[in-house]
């Protein structure tokens, strides 16, 4: 069954500024107008901007003209898919990150706004929560968590894309200006703040029924652990272990045993899920002339077969993301993630007499995982493409178990073994055991997370991005530097902020 998180409409009230040429000023305001910060005041009106405040997830894929995606912006960077599309100028932006060639005017500048649109609501909720009235002190506790995490989260997202960027944790005043902080601030920002959080907001483990897309203890872990990985911060990392291990033996999250499962309907919030992206079809009344609305996501369609013909599971799409022969290739034959999570064309096309079309830079895989459907956009009251109801796995267990195991391979101390945490991911799979060396880790991430957004990141933190983000003899020409670690600010960011934001050095 699909949880949905529905999303608030919030009635925002804002005085008139009155001609000051006339008599208005003298005139009492009418008791129907309140302030903005007379509106929150009870329960219910904080709770509309804590749900406001998670609204901006739903609009990584789409929201401002770009396609957007955080797992296909990530793994575009990386070397186990393409951008695909029409040709190199379809969606420029993404081929030009593709070969580490963005300008700060072809950059990904839609999720900038996206970010900080997350950043700006959860801030409200800390804001305006001392005026709220007969609200329980362990609700407060809770909603003000909540909001940390999610600005976290964006934050975070801001942090691994730009690197040195404004962070600020009350929201700026006219004229709209902030101080450019480094990279190290930023994650010193992000990481005090989740541990405010997860000390003093009585998050529950796991989302109880009816509640999933809430954040959750295991969720703000799980973001703590990424953040603390991706700075390699040897001073958290026990901590990050003792987090790993809690939700471990928590006995609120398992594997499931059928991987290819995990990416259909029925496998959302299961047992495996830590955090998702909800989206749904019935009744989404997400269009293109107002993407912003809840719903469903284009991603799906995005990344779909082009002018596929004879499919009784997918429908068509339009080409984008698709996956390369060699990392279909690195798999083992009984490697369930394999044919669980890539469609091999030719194959399917055996078994079914589905047809269709090439487009550029296939080679005749596509991603699995999210691909759109059969009627995975039923009951849609709004534009087709964008309302397919494939939820975004964010973080899954099995990312725990690695996590772990990483983390005592890198030196942490805990209660497990990294062999028994890796272990379980690989029996899941259908493969024997491997020794627990950090490299051997990273590669089984590569292998358990192919099109979920982690390869990049983890080649960064690691240290391996110049051995493996080298041309491909085909379509990527440029090798990745450390100078490529941060994308160029977008050019509408630097124009509007005076002066106070240096360009990344790109």
């Amino acid at each position: 069954m699909k949880r949905l998180l529905y999303i608030i409409t919030i009635a925002i009230f804002t005085v008139l500024i009155q001609n000051s040429c006339s008599k208005d000023f003298l005139e009492v305001e009418s008791a129907d107008k309140l302030y903005v910060d007379e509106y929150y005041n009870s329960e219910s009106r904080i709770f509309e901007a804590l749900v406001a405040a998670y609204d901006p997830l739903q609009w990584f894929d789409y929201a401002w003209g770009q396609y957007t995606h955080i797992g296909l912006v990530s793994d575009v960077m990386a070397d186990d898919v393409y951008v695909g599309g029409a040709d190199a100028n379809d969606c420029i932006y993404l081929h030009r990150m593709f070969n580490y060639e963005a300008l700060p005017t072809s950059v990904v500048s839609d999720l900038w706004t996206t970010f900080y649109s997350g950043v700006n609501r959860s801030n409200i909720v800390m804001q305006y929560m001392d005026n709220v009235q007969g609200i329980s002190d362990d609700t407060k506790a809770l909603y003000l968590a909540e909001a940390k995490v999610l600005r976290s989260f964006y934050y975070t997202w801001l942090w691994k894309l730009w690197g040195n960027i404004p962070y600020y944790e009350t929201n700026l005043t006219y004229p709209y200006i902030a101080d450019q902080n480094t990279a190290d601030e930023v994650y010193q920002g992000i990481i005090t703040t989740l541990e405010d959080a997860i000390n003093n907001g009585g998050l529950p483990m796991k989302a109880g029924s009816g509640r999933e897309g809430r954040v959750s203890l295991a969720m703000a872990y799980m973001l703590y652990a990424e953040v603390v990985m991706y700075q390699n911060d040897d001073s958290r990392l026990n901590q990050a272990l003792k987090y790993m291990e809690e939700i471990i033996k928590s006995g609120q999250y398992d594997l499931v045993s059928n991987f290819a499962g995990l990416w259909e309907e029925s496998g959302e919030w299961s047992q495996e899920s830590i955090f998702e992206i909800n989206y749904f079809s019935r009744n989404a009344v997400r269009s293109w002339s107002s993407p912003t609305t809840d719903g469903g996501s284009v991603y799906p369609k995005f990344i779909g077969i082009y002018n596929l013909a004879g499919s009784p599971d997918y429908d068509g799409g339009w080409g984008f993301e698709p996956v390369r022969a060699d990392a279909y290739a690195l798999y083992d034959d009984n490697d369930q993630r394999r044919d669980g999570g890539i469609l091999n064309f030719a194959k399917y096309a055996e078994q079914t007499g589905a047809t269709y079309q090439a487009r550029y830079q296939d080679q005749g895989y596509f991603l699995k995982k999210y691909m759109a459907r059969k009627d995975g956009n039923a009951n849609h009251s709004a534009d087709a493409d964008l309302n397919y109801n494939n939820n975004f796995r964010v973080y899954r267990y099995a990312e725990t178990l690695l996590n772990a195991a990483e983390l005592i391979a890198r030196g942490a101390s805990g209660t497990g073994t990294a062999q028994s945490y890796l272990d379980k991911v690989r029996t899941r799979a259908g493969l024997n055991a491997i020794s627990p060396s950090v490299e051997n880790i990273i590669k089984e991430r590569r292998l358990e997370f192919l099109g979920e957004g982690k390869r990049y990141w983890d080649l960064i933190r690691s240290g391996y991005a110049p051995t493996y983000l080298i041309p491909d003899g085909l379509y990527r020409t440029s090798t990745w530097t450390t100078s490529k670690k941060y994308l160029p600010i977008p050019q509408s960011e630097i124009d509007a902020s005076a002066g106070t934001l240096t360009q990344n050095n790109y």
